[in-house]
């Protein structure tokens, strides 16, 4: 059993990732979004539900299979990240279609947003009622159209809110699309493992 256990490599743990936490708030995230603004029978609401869902499930089912495969692990880690690049042009799409305003990677209520480090959706809600509240996202700032509606200023930060989730998933991703190259680089895949342990076996 001893040398089976080191045949399959260490694998799951992934809700110990940190790029899982973020994704799964995205997920959440969207959700709420989706039954707030965006219409019921949609499709562009399923399809953004199903892209947020598949960041997730890809970093799991990936984490699950890097035992055996660290090749299936990157291929699934890459899925995860294309699926959150297609929720992130919903978003966009969301904006731009609306008149809305699409806010800087470095705007102040984006730094906000990520520097409370919320963990649930009921957190990033609080923030949008904040911003909102507080007129931190300013005139200056709000498109025209979102000024005269209450509910498209709220659509409009939490959109925004959404994104700033979403490029934080992604940079973690990438980072860790990075370290599973260099780990398929330096261990090799699960037939090259199986190779090492027979031929360690047979020099005892």
């Amino acid at each position: 059993m001893a040398e089976f256990e080191r045949v399959i490599g260490k694998h799951g743990g992934y809700r110990r990732l940190k790029s899982f936490q973020v994704a799964q708030l995205v997920y959440d995230v969207t959700v709420r979004f989706c039954e707030r603004y965006i219409e019921k029978f949609s499709r562009t609401r399923d399809q953004m539900v199903q892209a947020a869902r598949s960041g997730v499930q890809n970093i799991a089912e990936g984490s699950q299979a890097s035992g055996t495969s660290k090749k299936t692990e990157l291929k699934l880690t890459s899925v995860a990240r294309a699926s959150l690049e297609e929720l992130r042009l919903d978003y966009e799409d969301f904006l731009r279609q609306r008149g809305l305003r699409q806010w800087d990677r470095d705007d102040a209520c984006r730094a906000r947003l990520i520097g409370r480090r919320p963990t649930s959706a009921a957190e990033v809600a609080e923030w949008v009622e904040e911003e909102y509240k507080n007129g931190r996202t300013g005139h200056a700032k709000m498109s025209t159209k979102s000024m005269s509606s209450t509910p498209s200023i709220y659509s409009e930060i939490a959109a925004n809110g959404a994104l700033a989730l979403i490029a934080a998933a992604t940079t973690l991703l990438e980072r860790q699309m990075s370290a599973q190259e260099e780990a398929f680089k330096r261990e090799g895949g699960f037939t090259e493992r199986m190779y090492r342990v027979r031929q360690k076996s047979r020099r005892r």
